[in-house]
């Protein structure tokens, strides 16, 4: 099988793809015929070295979200079964609760960037039939995180307004769940082609902050006031102070990134409810699954590569030049 390999903080040109051997699975493993995976910024914070040590060493699989097929089973699984469509979530051994595992796909564990990978059976979840493999393949980082940031500490009424940043993954997800929760969202990017797609996907308000740098006054104008209920902020501390004065008295700053500069979780316990969004678990990944099929949202996927192109891949992400998700074809 053909499988990519990265070694955290040696750059996008040290990635390799091989040839190995499949391994069969052990008990309580299935063996999943990999097809569709994407992107995610963490993938580039890692080879980059901008988030050092935390990858498998001396090497490392790459990437986090797939999707499959079981094409065998070892001895105690019952789970999953041979010729279903399959996902790994994020964490495995997260099944439920508090994180209680840290072995993170393409990162301290073995990630997806391969054509075939055991995992164990009770870390696998189903994906639906009106979901694609590239659809599927978009929602164990992003799609959760941003599932997680409208559902885990506070619930989104109809009416909200949400406020998100760019135009990657985890905003995109984020626009598209809160609009089927009947929310009203801000979108901020630096690009008109790019907001003129979110308006398309339901954003009532989209401010471009490079032509408009007091874009916080504009979505205060825009909203009527300090009204916004959820911030998923993927940016980080440069923009606590601005995000913090758009939330409303009982309104929640979902720290989960750092495009722009550190987290924001440093900013914890200065009068700003700020919480950590640390993706998610097996029962929200499902609970995320199953709200993604009951009102037919399509995750998007803006351009695919092959496995052999991973490090072309890698570079269009960090261009910024891209819309949602990046995907990687493992066919």
């Amino acid at each position: 099988m053909k499988v990519a390999r990265a070694i955290g903080g040696a750059g996008i040109e040290a990635l390799t793809i091989r040839d190995e051997p499949i391994i069969e699975p052990g008990p309580g493993e299935a063996l999943v015929r990999l097809r569709a995976a994407t992107l995610n910024f963490r993938d580039l914070l890692f080879i980059t070295g901008r988030l050092p040590n935390m990858t498998k060493q001396p090497d490392y699989v790459p990437l986090s979200c797939s999707v499959g097929e079981v094409v065998a089973i070892g001895d105690d699984v019952e789970r999953v079964s041979v010729g279903e469509r399959v996902t790994p979530i994020f964490s495995l051994g997260w099944i439920r609760g508090p994180q209680a595992s840290y072995d993170m796909l393409g990162g301290s564990a073995d990630g997806v960037a391969r054509q075939y990978a055991t995992f164990p059976a009770e870390s696998l979840c189903h994906v639906p039939d009106q979901l694609g493999d590239f659809e599927g393949a978009t929602l164990t980082c992003a799609g959760l995180t941003a599932w997680s940031a409208l559902t885990q500490y506070r619930t989104l009424q109809p009416g909200d307004w949400v406020l998100a940043h760019g135009t990657g993954g985890v905003s995109i997800a984020a626009l598209q769940f809160a609009k089927a929760m009947g929310a009203n969202v801000a979108i901020t990017s630096s690009s008109y082609a790019k907001l003129a797609r979110a308006e398309v996907l339901g954003a009532d308000v989209m401010i471009n902050y490079r032509t408009t740098p007091d874009w916080e006054k504009a979505v205060r104008d825009a909203i009527g006031g300090n009204e916004v209920a959820i911030v998923v902020d993927t940016v980080g501390v440069e923009q606590f102070d601005k995000n913090a004065a758009l939330l409303r008295e009982d309104g929640q700053l979902a720290a989960i990134g750092m495009l722009g500069s550190d987290f924001s979780w440093s900013r914890m316990g200065q009068g700003v409810n700020v919480v950590a969004i640390s993706v998610g678990n097996r029962d929200q990944h499902e609970e995320m699954v199953e709200f993604i099929a009951e009102h037919r949202i399509r995750p998007v996927v803006d351009v695919v590569y092959d496995l052999e192109r991973l490090a072309d891949a890698y570079r269009h992400l960090e261009s910024g030049k891209f819309f949602a998700k990046i995907g990687v074809t493992l066919l």
